[in-house]
């Protein structure tokens, strides 16, 4: 199928390859989590951060903009075929965060502690490791 403006699947995979291959959704999720959530590591204090608190940090537009990056999470968990349920949860999580993200300074001192991208990467690892026991990871 050839991609259009009114298929965005198309265009995904055209882009993509093994668009839906678990092991490699499972790669995509936990890359784009890890730079939302922990790309960097505040000096003294030493709590990562990633781009969503940073960009955050840029009223309105910011916490736009990682909102759009964190649907891109549940995104991929549709397209891998999760229940509703688990997929309104994942929703939720990123409706707080957006939501109370975009409080000038104490939203931005919110994205530090309440990390949604994190919380919808365990929905989806927890779904993935039931479902396709093939794409588990052994953490070191």
């Amino acid at each position: 199928m050839a991609p259009s403006p009114r298929n965005p699947d198309a265009i995904f995979d055209a882009l993509v390859e093994n668009r839906t291959d678990p092991a490699a959704l499972r790669k995509r999720v936990e890359t784009l989590e890890i730079l939302l959530e922990r790309s960097f590591v505040i000096p003294g204090i030493n709590r990562p951060v990633g781009l969503d608190a940073i960009v955050g940090l840029v009223p309105v537009v910011g916490d736009v903009i990682a909102g759009l990056m964190g649907a891109y999470l549940i995104w991929e968990a549709r397209n891998l075929g999760m229940p509703k349920w688990k997929l309104w949860r994942m929703a939720g999580n990123l409706g707080i965060d957006t939501t109370l993200g975009a409080i000038p300074l104490v939203g931005d001192a919110f994205d530090l502690f309440f990390r949604s991208n994190s919380r919808n990467l365990k929905i989806i690892k927890r779904h993935l490791d039931k479902h396709h026991p093939g794409t588990i990871i052994i953490d070191q």
